[in-house]
């Protein structure tokens, strides 16, 4: 018997079993190896880190975890999730059932991209979603916002910060006066014209033939849980600007007692920084609810 089973084995799930593996736990982690950031050749933002390789980021604190006696680590997709407090199960897809005293749940997110032709090529390479994490490589180039709804005007005004900003509409809402004069005012050039697909590094080709080049390309997908593991389990999920997530308590225990979730499955905004400081205050809570 694990006293904790952590799904999910990228930056939150390790930050919460490294809490864990130091207070002495018994903590199995199952990982299934798709890291939301593994398109990505460097990892920007992260204090003492910024610009590795986030595939290094990943090895290192994994062998650094692998220097505590009380870790488990399975590579292999869980599918299944069962149990109460104190007596939870997880199965896996070699047919392996585990026992654990408490769950995790850092399952990282899936990003529904806007259909564009060749944009899942370039996500991660020169399509983003943060400007924190790669707006300062544009170096105050062109940049374009590529719309998924009205919440894409918040985007393309906060990326201003980091260079000259075209939004495309991309028909997927219609800017009414208001927001017009609101992105005239801050010269955000607007681009009704619906998208035919993009090229070369981030070349915007519209419908009506033309070419746009741009530094970097923004977007914002919805997100929904990787998988349906802590939907499965009962855990309730919650509504978000950005899409689906599993609803937690401050001490990131979800309506399942003795169910947990972090990072990017269970918190917005997202980021590298923001998903392993979830995890570690995860991986706290957790001891607390086995002592007390």
């Amino acid at each position: 018997m694990h006293d904790v089973i952590v799904v999910g084995g990228a930056y939150a799930g390790m930050a919460a079993a490294l809490q864990l593996l130091r207070a002495r736990r018994r903590v199995l982690v199952i990982d299934a190896g798709l890291r939301r950031n593994r398109f990505s050749h460097a990892s920007h933002g992260l204090l003492g880190q910024d610009g590795v390789d986030p595939a290094e980021l990943a090895r290192t604190a994994r062998r650094q975890l692998e220097a505590y006696p009380t870790l488990e680590w399975i590579d292999g997709e869980a599918q299944s999730a069962a149990g109460a407090k104190d007596a939870f199960t997880v199965s896996t897809a070699s047919g392996a059932v585990h026992r654990g005293r408490r769950l995790l749940f850092a399952l990282g997110v899936s990003d529904e991209l806007p259909a564009i032709e060749g944009l899942a090529e370039r996500w991660g390479r020169s399509v983003f979603h943060c400007p924190y994490c790669d707006g300062y490589e544009l170096d105050r180039g062109a940049i374009g916002v590529l719309a998924t709804g009205p919440m894409s005007v918040h985007q393309a005004r906060m990326v201003k910060e980091w260079g000259k900003v075209t939004l495309f509409t991309n028909a997927s809402f219609t800017p009414d006066e208001a927001t017009r004069a609101t992105l005239a005012q801050e010269a955000i050039a607007l681009e009704e014209t619906p998208l035919a697909r993009l090229e070369g590094h981030a070349d915007v080709v519209l419908a009506d033939g033309r070419r746009l080049a741009f530094a970097g390309l923004f977007t914002a997908p919805r997100n929904r849980p990787s998988s349906k593991l802590a939907e499965g389990l009962g855990c309730a999920l919650e509504e978000t600007p950005f899409g689906t997530q599993i609803g937690t308590s401050e001490a990131k225990e979800t309506s399942i007692p003795g169910a947990f979730a972090c990072g990017d499955a269970a918190r917005v905004p997202h980021s590298l920084t923001l998903a392993i400081a979830d995890g570690a205050w995860a991986g706290m809570h957790l001891h607390r609810s086995l002592v007390f």
